[in-house]
């Protein structure tokens, strides 16, 4: 069952953030950060919602969508994030849930649009956004580190 997640399940999230974040090229674990990211999130709505997959009381699977707006869409819109789920549980449909309901969930909070983003050589994500109707976008990513020290 997808669910959002409430601050009691900030533990089994951290763990599937640093299984996220150990596989990603321009990431890496560190619960404490992660623990501050995903408070933020989950005690401010408005920001985006943390969803969670629990099955038998065990938590195998999370997505986050973040809201922005867009000012060619002239509306709110949102990105998908942090898709993991538990090696173990892979290949039986719990990806597919989390990204449906992240998807139902942000078009009935007014998105017109969802982005996201992968690691580029990673094929199976691939293969799974299009198979939810995600089309690869022209666009570039680049990014801007702020600060010295991004860990605190």
């Amino acid at each position: 069952m997808v669910r959002p997640a409430t601050i009691d399940d900030l533990a089994p999230c951290i763990e599937l953030l640093g299984l996220l974040f150990s596989q990603e090229h321009e990431f890496n674990p560190n619960p404490s950060v992660q623990k501050r990211g995903l408070e933020m999130i989950i005690k401010n709505p408005e920001v985006g919602t943390v969803f969670v997959y629990e099955r038998y009381g065990v938590i195998k699977g999370m997505v986050v969508i973040l809201y922005t707006v867009s000012t060619a869409l002239g509306e709110k819109v949102a990105l998908l994030e942090d898709l993991v789920v538990l090696p173990n549980s892979r290949g039986n449909g719990i990806g597919t849930s989390l990204i449906n309901y992240a998807v139902g969930f942000a078009i009935n909070n007014g998105c017109g649009r969802i982005t996201l983003l992968t690691d580029n050589d990673n094929e199976s994500a691939h293969k799974l956004y299009r198979r939810q109707g995600f089309a690869k976008s022209d666009m570039v990513v680049f990014r801007k580190l702020i600060g010295e020290d991004n860990t605190k």
